[in-house]
């Protein structure tokens, strides 16, 4: 079992720093606030924060005013997909989904029609009641000609504002899809990718480096330990980094609360409530396989610590 950092403490947002009063140097510590990227990117145990030199510094922000750009002449539909399938376990993990809904309930919000494409694997998690609703789409597990032809008729007929990907695995060399471990799991994922290629509206989510969006990366990702020397080739408009995917998408959540002055942000306790209901419904914790209220082997109060501290930060960012 991969083994992970301890937890940091508030000493690591206090940075030491001198005030010289004439002859006399007085060392004091002052509070930094955190950005958005620093709370997603904590505790990262498979080393995805190298790829944070390649982004621009407010990546999360940057990729909320991507989706409310002014240049959409409305809010349209947002295409949201999610689902990775664990081969030890033969079932969907639990990081992708939550993060998948949350950005569905925000999106809902701001006027966007939200629809869900996936597997089989998945499909039962995303159409349950807590998902706020969204129509849900399976796409087929098919060869690349139909899975091709798929996509092109599903692009035609919702015409999607913007495409988000959160923790899907994307396409490597050869076409194929390998998880974490470098296994194949080709097999059991659908060629979803193909509503990515060749589209400028989309945002990719991702922690490890094997998912939609880290084609942006693929070169440097090849170089770092840790990370797959085989990664995701597929590309996105904007990318977005994170420990753990469900966060960066609650990341993304948080700097499209920004923008609108208005906490889009679920509580720790849905947080919670509904990683008992993905679990019920089949899904399993991504690095053990096994089917547990964890995501990325974190349990649900330590996976609570990003939540936490993201809602903490937008009620800083609103006090007088």
């Amino acid at each position: 079992m991969t083994k992970r950092p301890e937890f940091i403490t508030v000493d690591d947002i206090l940075q030491p720093f001198t005030v010289c009063q004439g002859i006399n140097s007085i060392r004091i510590r002052k509070v930094i606030k955190p950005a958005i990227e620093d709370i997603i990117l904590s505790h990262d145990y498979r080393g995805i924060s190298a790829l944070r030199p390649y982004l621009p510094p407010a990546y999360c922000e940057q990729a909320a005013k991507f989706i409310m750009s002014e240049s959409r002449p409305s809010r349209g539909t947002a295409l949201i997909t999610t689902g990775f399938f664990i081969l030890s376990a033969q079932a969907p993990e639990t990081d992708g989904p939550l993060g998948a809904i949350t950005m569905a309930k925000a999106l809902s919000n701001l006027g966007f029609e939200v629809v869900f494409v996936t597997d089989k694997h998945t499909m039962p998690i995303l159409a349950m009641d807590g998902a706020n609703m969204s129509k849900c789409i399976e796409f087929p597990i098919a060869d690349h000609e139909t899975s091709c032809k798929f996509a092109q008729n599903l692009l035609a007929e919702v015409k999607p504002s913007i495409l988000i990907a959160i923790e899907r695995c994307g396409f490597a060399d050869g076409l194929k899809y390998f998880n974490m471990r470098g296994r194949d799991i080709s097999d059991y994922t659908a060629k979803i990718d193909y509503l990515f290629l060749g589209q400028e509206n989309t945002i990719g989510i991702g922690d490890g480096g094997n998912e939609i969006g880290m084609g942006n990366f693929a070169r440097q990702i090849r170089t770092l330990p840790n990370l797959p020397s085989n990664p995701a080739l597929t590309t996105v408009s904007k990318l977005i980094i994170a420990s753990v995917s469900n966060w960066g998408a609650y990341g993304l959540v948080t700097a499209l609360s920004q923008l609108c002055k208005r906490n889009l942000l679920p509580s720790v306790e849905w947080e919670k409530e509904m990683l008992r209901e993905v679990v019920a419904r089949g899904a399993v914790d991504g690095v053990s396989g096994e089917r547990r209220c964890a995501v990325d082997n974190f349990d649900a109060d330590q996976n609570a610590w990003a939540l936490t501290h993201l809602n903490e930060f937008l009620q800083e960012d609103t006090r007088p």
